[in-house]
């Protein structure tokens, strides 16, 4: 449609422009096969050990206190602190709430 209106008004160079558009092959590009993704064969391992970690993981009295001190004890001790330092500073935000 553009290459025939370009045409009745007299400039033959831009009808040729217009019919050369560049082609596309569909879905792959203008990609070679040398260019596509290439695996690399250790994030695939770490992949696979990811996905079977929730069957491998065992609780056992080795690792059980490491998780009762990432799950309970240190979560804590961060609200403790955090805790004390609103009421040393006086912060409006703890007065508002009715603990103070």
């Amino acid at each position: 449609m553009i290459g025939n209106l370009l045409a009745r008004s007299g400039l033959r160079a831009a009808t040729q422009t217009v019919g050369r558009t560049q082609r596309r092959k569909m879905g792959d590009g203008p990609f070679t096969d040398a260019m596509h993704v290439k695996k690399n064969k250790y994030v695939e391992e770490w992949n696979g050990r990811r996905e079977i970690t929730e069957k491998a993981f065992e609780v056992g009295p080795d690792n059980l206190p490491a998780i009762l001190f990432c799950a309970f004890v240190f979560p804590f001790g961060i609200y403790t602190f955090t805790r004390r330092e609103l009421i040393i500073k006086g912060d409006p935000r703890y007065k508002r709430s009715g603990l103070a």
